[in-house]
């Protein structure tokens, strides 16, 4: 009854499209969850975004949750995710595809989460760490442990000039390193982000947690972009 009234003079909006949620519908409306377009990646191990990576870094499996397009449902989520403190986002993408990972072999090896971390500034500025909620909802669901105090970003950049840098720094770059001790070897690690476009980010992540003896990479981000 409470939440019937408040919802009368503040009526909740799909995060996706701004309409008006109906009263059995939370976040985003039943009708998003339907347009927005899934890869379905996790059924096709020679994927796209693992395509990204071959001959790059040696990764176990690489995939993306859904396609992101400019102008997009996809593309308002992510933005409300990232810029506007709806963490819950994280958590509905992950609670939304976890049964599909649940049901990959290989996820069953893996041995904790690592989010594309922020640089201690930036993440003071924003408060949070865009992927983290999606993080620990899928570390939650398929019960393996979430881990953000491994790898770390060192360098802080200006959103206009990372690009650039990346570029700058692929070969050789100490933009991200790791911290670990003897218990860190021998692991699976799932290296999550919200999107991959080039890859450059990732592929730094991981070349960084590679350093960390026998390891072993995965990736894993909620939306994919060519």
């Amino acid at each position: 009854m409470l939440k019937n009234i408040i919802n009368l003079f503040f009526p909740e909006i799909c995060a996706a499209c701004n309409a008006f949620l109906l009263q059995n519908e939370t976040l985003i409306c039943t009708e998003c969850r339907h347009e927005i377009p899934r890869t379905n990646y996790y059924l096709e191990p020679k994927n796209e975004v693992y395509k990204k990576f071959y001959g790059r870094i040696p990764v176990e499996m690489a995939l993306s949750l859904v396609y992101f397009q400019k102008n997009s449902r996809v593309q308002q989520l992510i933005h409300r995710l990232k810029y506007k403190g709806q963490q819950e986002i994280g958590t509905a993408f992950a609670n939304w595809f976890s049964a599909d990972l649940k049901s990959l072999e290989k996820f069953k090896t893996i041995d904790a989460i690592i989010p594309v971390p922020l640089h201690k500034t930036r993440l003071k500025e924003r408060g949070y760490n865009q992927i983290s909620s999606f993080g620990k909802a899928i570390a939650t669901d398929l019960e393996i442990p979430f881990t953000d105090n491994i790898l770390v970003r060192n360098v802080y950049t200006k959103a206009q000039a990372k690009k650039n840098l990346l570029a700058r720094n692929n070969a050789d770059s100490n933009i991200f390193d790791v911290t670990f001790a003897s218990e860190n070897y021998n692991k699976h690690y799932l290296l999550i982000d919200d999107v991959v476009t080039t890859g450059a980010t990732l592929e730094l992540c991981a070349k960084a947690l590679l350093k960390i003896p026998n390891t072993k990479i995965s990736i894993l981000t909620i939306a994919f972009t060519s």
